[in-house]
């Protein structure tokens, strides 16, 4: 089934993929990673001018990683605003997305978390470096094929 958004990137020759509706009736597109800094850009213009969360999650062991976008098009005197969620899939071996930084300030943080956590890497974020984890940090403790090491160090204990 394709929503409005869906059906207006069809119209104007945008690539993406539906992928339905979630539980509570939100449009959810699939967008390819050289595709999606073009795409952000033309959904900010279009409207969806509030970056409500990003996140990212292990798709399956060996499997492709998903960074999700939840936007929100935000208008003056509108009580019930348009949302939409936005996948893009990245491979494990070389997970690479752009970022949209300069499209939604607000996805800095986010974008860092998604990198320090599973490994991907946000092109042309401007300070994409570990956020939770120490900098020496080794691997990506969110992946489903993370093994913990069996040893934990308490940093700056008194």
């Amino acid at each position: 089934m394709q929503g409005n958004l869906s059906a207006w990137l069809v119209k104007h020759g945008l690539i993406h993929r539906s992928l339905g509706f979630d539980y509570q009736g939100i449009e959810t597109l699939q967008i390819k990673p050289g595709d999606w800094h073009s795409i952000a850009v033309i959904l900010y213009v279009y409207g969806y001018n509030y970056l409500r969360s990003q996140c990212a999650y292990d798709v399956a062991p060996g499997g492709l990683l998903a960074s999700v976008y939840h936007l929100t098009r935000i208008e003056y005197g509108v009580d019930q605003p348009e949302e939409v969620c936005i996948k893009v899939f990245a491979p494990r071996r070389d997970p690479r997305i752009p970022s949209v930084f300069w499209v939604w300030k607000s996805v800095d943080f986010q974008e860092r978390e998604s990198y320090d956590m599973l490994g991907i890497y946000y092109d042309n974020h401007p300070r994409l470096k570990r956020i939770l984890m120490p900098e020496s940090w080794i691997g990506w403790p969110l992946r489903k094929d993370y093994v913990a090491p069996n040893f934990y160090e308490i940093q700056d204990a008194h």
